[in-house]
């Protein structure tokens, strides 16, 4: 059947030996449109007739995306082209890798498969009532054969004369033979149920194989910029970075951007899985596919159409969907065994009995070419790929960036997952959290240290300086201002002199004493940073500063030990901090005061010492030694960051780190699906081999059989393309 069948069960991408363009710069690299090639049967096929090539370095196939990827010598185009033809294809150079059009094959007409049903039922009837060797059983046959068998049969020459023994091969021979031996209406049926077993699973393949082009028909073809001092209609496609956009409500976003007037909400789940719509004002970026709720909205482009988020994320799937999960490569290997065996034992069947045993010739051939149509190991194969595609884009859809099939099957088997704080756990901008007032009998405190903090770059002043902006009229000015280095400020106001700085530096101003120390330690035990305003003589506040946790923290936390996943934290943080952060959100093990090799070195011993396989969680840049050490990498919030999505094997486009314990789940229900459709395409062959070797199989029911277990993975790996929570 077209879309699956293989005797030979190679790789969905895979280099041949010799080389890439990369490595010999006198070749080029050119990538072919196949719409005819669906599956490993097609792969083969052209493997080995461009192996009769020498200008040819490797060749690599995506077969969910219908392409060829050729590195060879430029005089070698047209050979390249001809072999393509001569076995039956019509090749289209692919201009651009952003090129998506016409991928889907041509649907076979509706009419041929109506005709030949009716035919091949009627020849089965005809032979029930009246005999297999009436004329009208030859004619309907006939009729059958002419209406849907040509193709086949033409295929199946092409591969013979090949020397590929593939399911057009197979399906030829076995016709053919039942017609040799008088097998009339068998052939027919054969024949006709063969043809609309290619209908039905390509109608059901081309469901998994572009559902993740749904998301990027989100984006509007045209956009409203201003050109000329006019708002004018262009196409998203010819826009350039720079131009600005305007946005109605209501509207969905054409191009990705950074919001420069006005202020709406904007649901971004298309690209972030986010269920709530998010805020929008100026500086706020915008993305390709989002749909803008309220307010009018004006933005300036940050990418063309064809490099927005979502087209990377498009692109990202689509290359992970040519990748083999472990899963697929054990298929591979099954299958490039079982079929060769099982046409041996088919030939066994066809000789010896008649030789042997004094059977009839006719019975046991029969036997034979029935065993010839249960040799294609259909269902077998496409149950890995199609599951993994159907994965890999529902995982897409929620905003989880899976960089391949390795990764997704991977994910069920973590037993750690390690967590930066910095940006992961907490949102990584520090808040002013606490004020502690102890001489201040002016109450002024708060505008002093707002004055001087306002004379900082530091993360700590700045987030005293948000906390107190709306007073802003009230702060005083700040002469002599000097920043001490290590230790915080000192500033003169209204003629005194007053510092904002850290622990260290109040015990230089020997303005320590036992009850401020009680405080300190109360305030930095709970994982807060505190620095103090204070003149010459006495310490005036207190302000606890801390990066406060995200709200879907400890519910994933949570998830993940419902999982029976164990978490622990890797900080650069003090002790203390790390502690406080941790025992917050339901961890039990944090470790403080970390390098960047120090996170690395815990992976790498949880892995080689206690046999873990660990999930690492950052931002995709920090900590780049413990994301690369680990078995699985996450990058946190990485919509519209190119380096997040290349630095990790799991990217989550926003920071909701539930998407992680849905990641584990969506990998275990993966793992189900793929066991059960394994499970029972290797039994409905067995089966079948027993059936037919006892004489209870004809072909009809061999192909029937091998169209309904095909159908069945199908759609068991399609319920992959509905969310679960």
């Amino acid at each position: 059947m077209k879309s699956c069948k293989t005797e030979c069960g190679l790789p969905l991408t895979q280099s041949a030996p010799g080389g890439s363009a990369d490595k010999d710069p006198s070749h080029i690299t050119s990538v072919f449109i196949i719409t005819e090639m669906d599956c490993p049967t097609e792969e083969q096929l052209i493997r080995s007739k461009l192996a009769t090539l020498s200008d040819i370095s490797a060749v690599e196939f995506n077969l969910m995306r219908r392409q060829l990827t050729v590195s060879h010598l430029p005089s070698a185009l047209d050979a390249i082209n001809n072999a393509l033809m001569s076995i039956g294809f019509k090749p289209r150079l692919q201009q651009a890798d952003t090129d998506h059009s016409n991928l889907t094959a041509a649907a076979p007409k509706r009419w041929p498969l109506f005709v030949a049903g009716i035919a091949a039922t009627a020849a089965e009837l005809v032979e029930w009532t009246i005999g297999s060797s009436h004329w009208g059983v030859i004619v309907l046959t006939l009729i059958v054969l002419a209406t849907v068998g040509v193709p086949v049969l033409k295929k199946g020459w092409i591969a013979i004369r090949n020397g590929n023994l593939n399911i057009n091969a197979l399906m030829t021979i076995a016709v053919t033979g039942a017609l040799f031996i008088g097998h009339w209406p068998e052939a027919a049926m054969v024949t006709f149920l063969f043809a609309l077993a290619e209908w039905i699973e390509s109608k059901s393949l081309d469901r998994a194989r572009y559902a993740i082009h749904s998301v990027l028909e989100l984006a509007p073809e045209t956009a409203m910029i201003f050109v000329d001092s006019t708002w004018q209609n262009r196409a998203a496609a010819s826009v350039a970075i720079g131009s600005r956009v305007r946005l109605q409500p209501g509207e969905r976003i054409p191009l990705d951007g950074t919001v420069v007037s006005g202020n709406s909400t904007v649901n971004q789940a298309p690209i972030t899985g986010e269920s709530l719509p998010v805020e929008k004002t100026i500086d706020s970026p915008v993305f390709a596919g989002s749909i803008n709720m309220q307010g009018a909205l004006e933005y300036v482009t940050t990418a063309t159409r064809d490099n927005s988020t979502l087209a990377r994320i498009i692109h990202a799937v689509e290359e992970a969907q040519g990748s083999r999960a472990p899963t697929q490569r054990f298929i591979d290997r099954f299958a490039k065994v079982y079929t060769p065996i099982v046409v041996a034992i088919a030939c066994l069947v066809a000789i010896v009995p008649p030789l042997f045993f004094a059977g009839l010739w006719a019975a046991w051939l029969y036997k034979a070419l029935v065993l010839l149509v249960i040799a294609c190991p259909c269902a077998l194969v496409i149950s890995t790929p199609v599951a993994v595609v159907s994965a890999l884009t529902q995982a897409a859809r929620q905003g989880i960036l899976i960089k391949g099939g390795v990764f997704l099957e991977q994910g069920k088997a973590l037993t750690t997952i390690a967590f930066d704080k910095t940006g992961t756990l907490t949102h990584g901008t520090p808040v002013l959290t606490q004020t502690v007032l102890l001489n201040d009998t002016d109450n002024i405190a708060q505008h002093l240290a707002a004055s001087l903090a306002a004379r900082s770059d530091h993360p700590v002043s700045l987030a005293i300086e948000q906390a107190f902006l709306a007073q802003q009229d009230s702060w005083y000015a700040v002469s002599d201002f000097q920043a001490l280095l290590g230790r915080g400020s000192r500033g003169v106001i209204a003629g005194t002199v007053y510092y904002l700085g850290n622990h260290r530096l109040i015990k230089e101003l020997n303005l320590s004493s036992a009850q401020l120390e009680t405080q300190l330690q109360q305030l930095e035990q709970q994982g807060q940073s505190v620095v103090m305003l204070a003149t010459d003589q006495q310490v005036l506040a207190c302000f606890a500063v801390a990066d406060t946790v995200r709200e879907q923290a400890q519910e994933a936390v949570a998830q993940l030990h419902a999982l029976g996943i164990q978490t622990l934290m890797l900080s650069g943080d003090n002790q203390p901090t790390a502690s406080a952060i941790a025992q917050q959100i339901g961890m039990t093990q944090a470790t403080g005061e970390m390098l960047p090799e120090d996170k690395q070195h815990t992976v790498q011993q949880l892995q080689n010492n206690a046999q873990q396989i660990v999930g690492m969680v950052g931002d995709g840049i920090n900590d780049a030694p413990a994301l690369a050490q680990a078995n699985i990498s996450f990058a946190m919030a990485a919509a519209g960051s190119d380096s997040a999505v290349e630095a990790a094997n799991i990217a989550l486009m926003d920071a909701d780190l539930r998407k992680i314990p849905q990641f584990i789940r969506l990998s275990q229900r993966t793992s189900t699906i793929l066991q059960q459709n394994i499970s029972f395409a290797i039994a409905i062959k067995l089966v079948f081999l027993v059936l037919a070797i006892s004489g209870q199989a004809t072909m009809w029911m061999a192909v029937f059989a091998d169209l309904g277990a095909s159908l069945l993975v199908i759609l068991n790996s399609l319920r992959l393309l509905k969310p679960r929570n």
